[in-house]
């Protein structure tokens, strides 16, 4: 029998529950783009409910959802604040500046991925200021991937918040892996986005849907946002068809969370048993693992080993590999990529 491929690139290759395929073939349809697919319906009214906010919008993807929350947050000319290490900066293209004339001011993120209280104080331009471009927007992310998915918590977001009003301020979170966030954390999700105005989150990552993310806000911003949104390109018919999976996944996969947890955990821990490995396993705290090599070896040949030998990992650039678990990984599956791993430093 061949070898299983272990692939920890990313959650987003997990596979759909035979649930989510038996939804997706069944799902009652109707043209999203008039409103009347019911099952993007119940979807979208499932995802506001969950997270605490009045109306909710299927996009195809998370870049897409973040993006359009910035351009329903802010006009051409006008500034989001967003970290160094943040998604929308480094991974998304450049779209928010690219199509919405927005400035990216850009501040550091920590190691645990906020960003620091008093360089946004700092960063917040005054709007009587002409030479300035105007502070509209406060970007955060939780859980924060290159950071290593750590967990911005619920008192920070307090603070944040607090912050922004004082300053007339909007604050987006993309939270993509949120529900890891609240699984982390032992809390509802509406403990985190309760801080924020708008929130981004994903079906396709560790709830293991095939496709699509939800936009959520009040009701005048999503309807600003489905304007952008069919300006982008996303307005989709039969979506229902997306949104079934979608229903199953908020509905079963979230609690289910915890497990990738406990897996991303041992592999940390297992890593840091390993003497050519640097990593500290206490910052490992939802399912991305994010460590370095000290033997000299580039990581670059350490990937395309490990891919010769069946399990696969990011190469994030600057040293840095990332291993992600996630539906379909199991606690052998970690056993066995940790004994490979092993073989490979030697």
């Amino acid at each position: 029998m061949p070898q299983k491929t272990i692939d920890l690139r990313s959650d987003t290759v997990t596979l759909p529950t035979s649930a989510m395929r038996s939804a997706m073939a069944r799902a009652e349809l109707g043209d999203d783009v008039y409103g009347e697919d019911p099952t993007v319906n119940r979807l979208e009214a499932l995802a506001a409910e969950r997270v605490g906010k009045q109306a909710a919008m299927l996009t195809p993807s998370g870049t897409m959802g973040n993006l359009c929350a910035l351009l329903a947050h802010c006009g051409r000319g006008d500034e989001a604040i967003v970290g160094d290490g943040s998604h929308i900066y480094n991974y998304e293209g450049g779209g928010a500046s690219a199509l919405g004339g927005i400035v990216y001011h850009v501040l550091p993120n920590q190691p645990d991925g906020t960003l620091a209280l008093d360089h946004l104080r700092a960063a917040v331009r005054w709007l009587d200021d002409p030479h300035s471009a105007q502070t509209r927007l406060i970007c955060l992310e939780n859980t924060h991937n290159s950071c290593g998915g750590t967990v911005l918590p619920p008192a920070y977001m307090a603070d944040v918040a607090r912050l922004a009003r004082e300053r007339g301020l909007a604050i987006h979170l993309d939270g993509a892996r949120l529900f890891n966030a609240a699984v982390a954390l032992g809390i509802d999700a509406r403990e985190i986005t309760r801080h924020v105005d708008s929130v981004q989150f994903c079906l396709s990552k560790g709830l293991s849907a095939p496709v699509g993310s939800l936009l959520c806000g009040d009701a005048d911003f999503i309807k600003r946002a489905r304007r952008a949104r069919k300006m982008l390109g996303g307005g989709m018919r039969q979506a229902g068809v997306i949104a079934a999976a979608g229903i199953v996944a908020l509905e079963t996969m979230i609690d289910r969370l915890a497990e990738d947890h406990a897996n991303a955990r041992m592999l940390a821990e297992g890593l840091a048993g390993l003497p050519q490995i640097a990593i500290d396993p206490e910052r490992v705290q939802t399912d991305i693992v994010i460590f370095e090599l000290r033997n000299g070896m580039d990581a670059d040949t350490f990937v395309h080993r490990l891919r010769a030998r069946g399990v696969l990992v990011g190469d994030m650039g600057g040293g840095r590999i990332r291993a992600v678990t996630h539906y379909g990984i199991d606690a052998g599956d970690i056993e066995q990529a940790l004994d490979i791993i092993s073989s490979v430093l030697v």
